[in-house]
């Protein structure tokens, strides 16, 4: 695998979130279960088709349809909304390396989930790319 700086990139401080991550799926139009919101993070997103909701993995029900194993890195923020690139800065390289991501917006930062079993390969490219990971 060939890693590449691109000349004049966004380098960001990223820091990784202590909790597991998961990602899960409820109904259209469910509410906010209180096991959502009982951890450090909690993200929600209410469409027509789905309730997405990405939580601590200790907390998430057996009966509920999710995905688990996910770590978050969160770029330092807060981001000015002008700024263009950030999510771009991360995403490249990891895919470059073949890293599948789940990104999340809030209105401070972004947040990049990576599988768990990829973190240590996921930082070690993002470093090589010039960002600051810890």
């Amino acid at each position: 695998m060939r890693i590449r700086l691109l000349t004049g990139a966004m380098m960001l401080d990223l820091r990784v979130l202590p909790e597991r991550l998961s990602v899960c799926r409820l109904p259209a139009g469910s509410e906010l279960p209180g096991w959502a919101a009982a951890g450090g993070f909690c993200s929600v997103s209410w469409t027509s088709e789905e309730t997405s909701i990405v939580c601590v993995e200790a907390a998430v029900p057996g009966d509920v349809r999710s995905e688990g194993g996910w770590r978050a890195l969160m770029v330092a923020g807060p981001l000015d909304f002008d700024l263009t690139g950030i999510l771009a800065s991360v995403a490249q390289p990891l895919a470059d390396a073949s890293i599948s991501i789940f990104a999340i917006s809030t209105f401070d930062t972004d947040y990049v989930l990576v599988r768990n079993s990829a973190l240590d390969r996921a930082m070690e490219v993002l470093r090589a790319w010039g960002h600051r990971v810890g």
